[in-house]
């Protein structure tokens, strides 16, 4: 008799967006039931305040009531909640927290970057055959994580504080991005980068997942609409990246909220997250890079097994 599995649920609260994974666990695979998001900004003014502000914690509970009504309506056995960059660096969590659980019944796990690189990479590397050791990359909102490795599992790993609401809070006020403001973002991204203490030139190839690398691949396939099936194991040469990035990163907000394959709100913080992936690739010996949609959502709920 085969495997009936058990149905999960996982829920991934990071900088810029809550996103929620049901999927029937069978035999160690994911067969996905539902798949959502909803772009809620968590981390607006966190880096200059040090706290969650009243409306993105109301956003981010509006959302959490609306995936509760999904977890409740698809028989869910077993759930978890994990929160990523933002909420490691905010003195209000614990509103955060009590929040998420008064609607969702499970205490949100504020994971470290480490867990969250980790996560990563197990969500991404699942059926892909590429030369090894890979490095994943997961462009977030507050932080970006590199994880290095192969079949046998993590080599390194570093969360390093670069992101794309971050770096665009920190230093873009005008439109279209100035050229010293991306000089700003690009002096942070290399800083950061240089010091990392992932191996970058033992990678042999490069899974980026999330918002960004996913956003930047449909721009740079000409998807008329955001298609998930389009994007995912697209792969991109560096030129295609590099052509996307310049267009992205010195266009003006309106041309990019023209482009129906970005959603409406990644349209001001693509840029930043467009340029990190960029100076990444410059430092990596590939030639092309390979985009996923399965990454740390994945690996959450790869976990619950």
């Amino acid at each position: 008799m085969s495997d009936p599995g058990v149905r999960v649920a996982a829920v991934d609260c990071g900088t810029n967006s809550i996103r929620l994974l049901i999927a029937d666990l069978v035999d160690g695979q994911l067969v996905e039931v539902d798949r959502r998001m909803t772009i809620v900004r968590l981390g607006q003014g966190v880096d200059s305040t040090g706290a969650f502000a009243p409306e993105a914690l109301a956003r981010v509970f509006k959302a959490a009531e609306d995936f509760a009504a999904v977890i409740q309506s698809k028989a869910v056995s077993r759930l978890r909640f994990v929160a990523t960059s933002a909420a490691r660096d905010v003195s209000n969590r614990d509103a955060f927290a009590a929040g998420i659980e008064e609607r969702l019944g499970v205490r949100p796990e504020i994971i470290t970057g480490t867990e969250e690189a980790e996560l990563s990479f197990r969500g991404a590397t699942t059926s892909l055959d590429l030369p090894a050791p890979y490095l994943v990359a997961d462009i977030g909102g507050g932080s970006t994580e590199l994880v290095l490795g192969d079949a046998t599992g993590v080599i390194a790993a570093e969360s390093l504080d670069i992101g794309s609401v971050r770096l665009t809070e920190r230093h873009v006020t005008t439109d279209p991005t100035s050229e010293p403001e991306l000089a700003a973002i690009t002096q942070d991204i290399d800083t950061l980068l240089a010091g990392t203490k992932v191996p970058l030139a033992d990678a042999r190839a490069l899974i980026a997942v999330a918002g960004t690398a996913t956003t930047v691949a449909a721009v740079a396939l000409n998807l008329p609409e955001y298609d998930r099936d389009a994007v995912h194991h697209a792969r991109l040469s560096t030129t295609q990246l590099r052509d996307t990035t310049t267009w992205l990163t010195t266009s003006t907000r309106a041309a990019r909220a023209a482009v129906h394959s970005i959603h409406p709100g990644r349209v001001d913080v693509i840029g930043a997250g467009a340029l990190i992936l960029q100076r990444l690739v410059d430092r990596l010996p590939v030639d092309t890079l390979t985009v996923s949609e399965h990454d740390i959502l994945d690996g959450v709920a790869l976990s619950l097994g």
